[in-house]
């Protein structure tokens, strides 16, 4: 699949801002299942600065400075992204969960080690007794990597009720247990912590989900949104993905931007800025297909 993506985010203000510093994750990669052929990032009003690298994840990342007064400031990032189908194995041929668990502890080869990373706290999700009892059940002994994964998803995806509002940013994975409904985000922070607690790998994965509008009904232009699941590691595999809000391993209606730790290695936009009272923020999103 061919796709073009916007994503636009506009901001206003109720009072002139003098000084703007942001950092946007807004690039799609290019992967073993993803070509990003072409990517731009266009600013209102322009910035002084602007500088663009690779962070320590890989993902791609801009930095702009604003010193012109402004009460609006409008960041469109548009890509051209190629997906292709992603090879998934049987899971009666990945290996039990807790021979994964025991190489990630004594890592020696580069792969391990590298992945092992992936295994501790970070800024966002906690390993904690409540999230351990939930996680356990998915876990039998000698129960395979990829089944116990599927398992887990499936369980989020029954247990939970998709519910915009009910959760912000800063939402504890306890609290998402406890109140049984959030967002994508807390999805995937609420099963990657449950991964970790049983000594596996898994990082935040921020993307966009191609959805279509339901029968008889046009597709709203900025209808759609950033979207956000999970990456395991599975020796000699790799990393496979799992989307614990549609109970699904992504595949190609799935567009990879960026991936780390957790949300706070990868949020779309973040920065300071001086002044401007009251704001709100606005965001559209478009994925379609190609031509």
């Amino acid at each position: 699949m061919l796709y073009d993506v916007s994503h636009r985010t506009t901001y206003r203000y109720s009072e002139p801002v003098p000084l703007a510093h942001n950092l946007t994750h807004l690039a799609p990669r290019t992967t073993a299942y993803q070509n990003c052929l072409r990517s731009t990032i266009s600013v209102d009003p322009s910035p002084v600065i602007a500088d663009a690298w690779q962070d320590y994840f890989g993902n791609q990342v801009h930095y702009l400075t604003l010193e012109e007064p402004h009460q609006e400031l409008s960041v469109t990032a548009t890509s051209l992204v190629e997906v292709r189908e992603r090879v998934i194995p049987a899971p009666s041929l990945t290996p039990a969960w807790e021979t994964v668990r025991d190489r990630l502890a004594s890592a020696k080869d580069c792969e391990s080690i590298e992945a092992s990373q992936f295994v501790f706290d970070s800024a966002y999700i906690k390993r904690t007794s409540d999230v351990c009892t939930y996680a356990a059940p998915s876990f039998p002994a000698g129960r395979t990597l990829l089944a116990a994964a599927l398992d887990l998803t499936q369980r989020i995806h029954h247990d939970f009720t998709y519910k915009p509002g009910a959760t912000s940013v800063h939402t504890s994975t306890n609290e998402v247990l406890a109140q049984r409904q959030g967002v994508c985000q807390d999805f995937a922070h609420l099963q990657i912590s449950c991964f970790r607690s049983v000594g596996l790998a898994a990082k935040y994965v921020s993307g966009y989900l191609q959805t279509d509008p339901p029968p008889g009904q046009s597709r709203l232009v900025g209808a759609d949104a950033s979207h956000a699941w999970v990456s395991v590691y599975f020796p000699g595999t790799g990393w496979l993905d799992f989307d614990p809000t549609n109970n699904q391993m992504p595949q190609r209606r799935h567009v990879t931007l960026a991936w780390g730790r957790d949300f706070a290695d990868v949020s779309p936009i973040r920065g300071i800025f001086l002044g401007g009272g009251k704001h709100s923020v606005h965001v559209a999103v478009d994925v379609v297909p190609h031509g």
